[in-house]
């Protein structure tokens, strides 16, 4: 595993809109061992592949301790309620702000096996899958800020 570069806002990487991964390769599996290396280096709880320079549909989300959850392709397939939390984010350091997101989400994915899974979060969970989800459609939360809070 390697820990990669963390791309920082200003850069238009952030900005675009991922492609959908075809097929999970070695190098797909690299890459989401590399993201986790990043993300745990960064002591962040979520990265996507547009901040490490990769316009590839896949995330990572870690709000409890070892339970990973690796998304290619996610999409948001459910969401009711709202909240309004702080955000951060690795690609934007020291800047924090009040955003307005669901409550509870759905998302389904592809796990590194191929396989399709589903995954439900609430509160900590929604937010950071939906911020990463964010990232791969070019979108950051300051996009999202009611107000910030630094």
């Amino acid at each position: 595993m390697a820990k990669l570069n963390i791309v920082k806002m200003g850069d238009d990487m952030l900005r675009r809109v991922c492609r959908p991964v075809e097929q999970i390769t070695p190098r797909i599996l690299t890459l989401l061992d590399d993201m986790l290396e990043t993300m745990h280096a960064a002591d962040g709880c979520g990265l996507a592949a547009p901040q490490v320079g990769v316009l590839r549909r896949i995330a990572i989300v870690e709000v409890e301790e070892g339970e990973v959850i690796e998304m290619i392709n996610p999409k948001i397939i459910a969401f009711a309620g709202e909240q309004q939390e702080s955000e951060g984010c690795l690609s934007i350091p020291g800047k924090y702000g009040i955003t307005k997101r669901p409550k509870h989400v759905t998302v389904r994915a592809m796990n590194r096996k191929g396989e399709i899974f589903e995954v439900s979060g609430s509160d900590l969970l929604a937010r950071a899958l939906c911020h990463e989800i964010d990232h791969l459609d070019g979108k950051l939360f300051v996009d999202k800020v009611v107000r910030y809070t630094n």
